[in-house]
Formats: structure tokens, C-alpha cells, sequence
């Protein structure tokens, strides 16, 4: 694949993972709006490898957290801050593990994969979020994280199966809604990503292990590296950027992409 298609694919990937504005319907339009080539899946999973990296580093002090408290909270135990976040991690994760394996093991994943459906997700969701911003109240923290809103908040990342509504953009909604602070309602949507990006990689790399050849491992690599950089860039800059700004820039280009779309699908 030619350099300059990686070095895209993962400048997409790796900006738009984590801001509310949907990676997948990004990387899902650049064929059709540029004419290359479609990446295939191994480079799917590679750019994908390479936002977990960069999000397991940003929060690498939460993750360590969350995984100390792990063995406590495989047996129930939830007495430490750390069996807290990982119970709410693993409850979280669980309605999207589900109905992602149900999507994909009926096609229906792929029969979304549309522009006018990227259209709408895009304009619909992108309005929901501006409501959740505007109207949600600003008194829970993400320490207090409990299971409850932790399974709320994994319904509506099942929303996110949709393209073009963004993973992070719609758990940050659904944080928003349950009255957490802006930042603390990204901090808990970056790390309810790691485990729903490690099972999606998972599921998808063990699908293309087998017959890759040595020129698709390079390329896999560089576009993994490259999501990597770009991915921490932009994770730094949103968390940096919410402490003074909501989350209405991301919705105007949201709405301006989503009905630009919808009337390329249209028309």
C-alpha cells in the first residue's frame, strides 16, 4: 500500500478516535471521497492497535489503578477505588461485546455501512450530544463512578455500533447526561475504550492472522506507529481543550459533515 494511504488512514484514525466526531464513518468514507483503494481489514486493526496504545499511555495511572483492583473485582470485591473502576469497566463493556458480536456474526455491520447512514448518525447524534452538554448537570466525578451509570453509560456505547456516531462522542453523551463534568465524562469514555477497542481488535485480528504476508505486517506496522502519535496528539489536545471549551465545536462540524453527506447520498 502506498505510503501516503497509510500515513492518511492513520492521521483519520488516530484524530477522530477519541473525539466525538466517529473514526469509523471517517475511515468508512475515505475510499469513496478520494478514490483509493479500500485498507482491508489488517490495516483496520492496526491503526485500531495503535489508539489502544495511546490511550492505555495517556491513562496508563487509571489502568493501573483499575487493574490492581482487577483480581478483587473478578470475586465480587468492590471496597477500592480500583475493584470500582474495574467493575465499572467490565460492566460497561459487556452490552457492547454482546451486541457487536451479534452485528457482525449476522452482517449486519456491514449492511450500515452506508453514506446516508453516516449521514444521519452524524447530524442525529451530533445534536444529542449538544443537548446531553447544554442540559446535563455538572456534579458527579469520575472517581464516584458507579455501577449504575457505568451500565448506562455501556448502553449507550452500544449506540455506537452505528456508523458515524462515534464511540466516544456518545459514551461522553451519555456521561454528560448522567450529570458528570465534562472532562470526567471523556476520562470515563477514553477508558471505557480500552477494553471495547481490545475485544474489537481481537475479534478482528484473529479473522486476518492467518495468511498475511511480510509486506502486510510492514504496513500494518508503520500504520499502527502512526495512529500511535497522531491518537495521543489529539487525546491531549480534547482533555487540554475541555477544561475552557464544551463540545460545541465538534458539533458543528458534525451537523456540517452530516447534512453535506446526506445530500451527497441523496443526490
Amino acid at each position: 500500500m502506498p505510503l501516503f494511504q497509510l500515513i492518511l488512514i492513520a492521521l483519520i484514525q488516530g484524530v477522530t478516535e477519541f473525539l466525538p466526531v466517529s473514526s469509523s464513518g471517517h475511515l468508512i468514507l475515505l475510499p469513496g471521497l478520494t478514490g483509493l483503494a479500500d485498507q482491508g481489514q489488517i490495516i483496520d486493526v492496526a491503526v485500531h492497535v495503535g489508539t489502544l496504545g495511546a490511550v492505555i499511555v495517556y491513562f496508563r495511572h487509571d489502568l493501573r489503578l483499575a487493574l490492581a483492583g482487577l483480581p478483587r473485582a473478578l470475586v465480587g470485591r468492590t471496597d477500592t477505588p480500583g475493584a470500582r473502576l474495574a467493575m465499572g469497566l467490565i460492566v460497561a463493556t459487556i452490552p457492547v461485546t454482546i451486541a457487536g458480536l451479534v452485528l457482525h456474526l449476522t452482517g449486519l455491520d456491514q449492511a450500515m455501512r452506508s453514506v446516508a447512514v453516516i449521514g444521519w448518525a452524524m447530524l442525529v447524534f451530533g445534536l444529542v450530544l449538544y443537548w446531553a452538554d447544554r442540559t446535563g448537570a455538572q456534579t458527579k466525578r469520575a472517581d464516584g463512578w458507579s455501577l449504575r451509570d457505568a451500565l448506562i453509560m455501556g448502553l449507550w456505547q452500544v449506540v455506537a455500533l452505528i456508523p458515524g456516531t462515534s464511540r466516544s462522542g456518545i459514551t461522553i453523551t451519555g456521561g454528560r447526561h448522567l450529570g458528570y463534568t465534562r472532562e470526567d465524562a471523556a476520562r470515563l469514555a477514553m477508558l471505557m475504550s480500552i477494553p471495547t477497542i481490545a475485544a474489537s481488535g481481537l475479534l478482528l485480528g484473529g479473522e486476518v492472522a492467518l495468511g498475511v504476508d511480510t509486506g502486510a505486517m510492514a504496513d500494518a506496522a508503520i500504520a499502527a506507529a502512526l495512529a500511535f502519535f497522531a491518537a495521543l496528539l489529539a487525546l491531549a489536545f480534547m482533555m487540554r481543550l475541555l477544561r475552557s471549551v464544551s463540545f460545541t465545536p465538534y458539533v458543528i462540524y458534525r451537523i456540517i459533515l452530516g447534512v453535506g453527506l446526506l445530500i451527497w447520498a441523496y443526490t
